[in-house]
């Protein structure tokens, strides 16, 4: 079986949950699978490397580009002749106007039709008119959540037996690091050296980053410990409006913002917080509570989407539109050492339900399937 891959998001939306899934859906399938043939298309001049390791899509994760989803359909049509399956695994987009084989798409989330609000203007045109198109040509679908297939099929009617549910996974570099050598980490190298509350996951407004600063903004003074809240991303068209709320409620010298964060230094990050929250409004599946799970870290999200599926009882549930409910929830993980504690036992056991490896081989399986 010849599979070729579009695997441009790897290199061009690494640090993201759609970037990491592409990342490791190759690389593992690279390292479990030598019966099969297969071709990673990526951003470089010929298109197309049988083996990602010397392609350099494992190292370069510097070429992230901000419109990711209009480079996609600005750049060179992949054509897949040759292949026995092909696989898009970034919501379907960039695939082929002309079907040469049989197909087969990952669609994590269908946020575009359920919070618009939320979404870039480009992203949105894009995914709205292709979608469609995306889901009536494509031989098999690919989602990450079981809250994503029932979308899947209640928004875009699409039949069940066209979906299969593969989980994504914390990457393995999440685990648990010694305490004082995470903080020590993060000391040297950002500066911060305080105790603090953790935030990954990106500025879009429906990550909920108004509601967490609203929250923490009512719980800070009551916490005895010098513990500020630490929000990490890229600074994104939504920076600046979190950055005025911030001043606003004088939180200046409290909440930080220090940017972009290689991905190698998220772990020591995960681990050196007392605490992890994200009170995302939706959620296709979710990669930061479940890195924070398996850093050991004491995780609070939202009781929507698929957050309740993905945590499964190791974090603790907010409504994540109730202010109240999340800032009471941040101050008792952060003065009863009893209930933090008993959330760093659980996070890593749930965490190890999932695997890259098992993600891989349950994705193979769907390409065999498709052939058949």
């Amino acid at each position: 079986m010849k599979v070729g891959i579009d695997s441009r998001a790897a290199i061009w939306y690494r640090g993201t949950g759609m970037g990491t899934y592409t990342y490791q859906l190759i690389r593992n399938i690279y390292l479990i699978d030598k019966k099969n043939e297969y071709h990673f298309f990526l951003p470089h001049e010929s298109f197309q490397g049988t083996d990602p390791l010397t392609s350099g899509v494992f190292q370069s994760i510097s070429q992230s580009k901000d419109a990711f989803w209009e480079t996609v359909i600005a750049a060179e049509t992949i054509n897949p002749e040759g292949m026995n399956v092909f696989h898009v695994p970034q919501n379907g987009i960039g695939l082929p106007p002309e079907k040469t084989c049989p197909t087969v798409v990952t669609v994590h989330d269908l946020i575009p039709y359920v919070l618009e609000e939320t979404v870039g203007p480009g992203y949105l045109k894009i995914f709205q008119r292709e979608m469609p198109r995306i889901l009536d040509e494509t031989d098999h679908i690919i989602t990450v959540s079981e809250h994503s297939k029932k979308d899947l099929q209640e928004i875009m009617h699409v039949p069940e037996e066209r979906i299969t549910v593969i989980y994504e996974a914390p990457e393995s570099t999440y685990k648990p690091i010694k305490r004082d050598v995470a903080k020590a980490r993060i000391k040297n190298k950002y500066g911060i050296g305080e105790n603090f509350i953790l935030y990954i996951g990106g500025f879009s407004p429906r990550k909920n980053l108004r509601g967490l600063i609203n929250a923490y903004h009512k719980i800070y003074k009551d916490i005895k410990m010098n513990c500020k809240l630490v929000i990490l991303g890229k600074h994104s068209r939504d920076y600046h409006g979190l950055v005025d709320l911030v001043e606003r409620l004088d939180l200046q010298e409290r909440v930080l913002f220090p940017g972009f964060i290689p991905v190698q230094d998220l772990p020591f990050f995960y681990n050196a917080a007392e605490l992890f929250v994200y009170p995302s409004f939706y959620e296709g599946f979710g990669l930061p509570p479940i890195e924070a799970l398996a850093c050991g870290t004491p995780t609070i999200t939202s009781n929507v989407s698929s957050l309740p599926e993905v945590v499964d009882g190791a974090a603790i549930l907010i409504n994540p539109r109730d202010i109240l409910a999340l800032a009471t929830a941040m101050h008792r993980v952060l003065t009863e050492p009893e209930l933090a504690q008993e959330l760093k036992k659980k996070g890593p056991k749930r965490a190890s339900e999932f695997s890259w490896t098992k993600t891989a081989g349950q994705t193979i399986k769907v390409y065999q399937d498709v052939l058949r």
